[in-house]
């Protein structure tokens, strides 16, 4: 398997858990703040936004896992560590962006507003936290194993 195709397998994996697990971190962090409902509104506002979401938000994940693949060896990290600060550099990069939601996304009126969300930010924070880790340990490219002549 190419490196590439590696990285996008282990960026959907690691959007799945970050899905999955959402329901939860908005309990901990008290926002309602939910990356699949802002995808898959921003495409449908009726019952199909969370398969649109959640399909989206799985191919972010792979697009961004096929990414690092490929500038992963300029990451002098193990490989957990090289996926948790390559997603939290997007994390941070991104965030000023997250305003515009409040402005332009078409529900914004069903979302909670993003920009100075302190909860929220901190929700994203920990999302690609995990994201990252997962990545990054999923994307390493195995050594490859020993074989006997026998």
């Amino acid at each position: 398997m190419s490196d590439a195709a590696r990285g996008a397998a282990a960026g959907a994996i690691a959007a799945g858990l970050w899905a999955a697990q959402q329901p939860l971190d908005k309990r901990v962090f008290g926002s309602e703040y939910d990356d699949v409902e802002l995808l898959g509104k921003l495409v449908t506002r009726g019952d199909a936004w969370p398969a649109a979401g959640f399909a989206m938000h799985m191919a972010n994940g792979a697009l961004f896992g096929a990414t690092y693949a490929i500038v992963r060896p300029a990451i002098r990290a193990p490989g957990w560590a090289a996926g948790a600060l390559a997603a939290l550099a997007e994390n941070f990069g991104s965030w000023p962006l997250a305003g515009l939601a409040d402005r332009f996304h078409p529900a914004r009126r069903e979302l909670p507003e993003l920009r100075g969300n302190r909860r929220a930010l901190a929700q994203a924070t920990w999302r690609h936290l995990l994201f990252g880790v997962v990545l990054g340990a999923l994307a390493e490219p195995r050594a490859p194993t020993a074989t006997t002549g026998d």
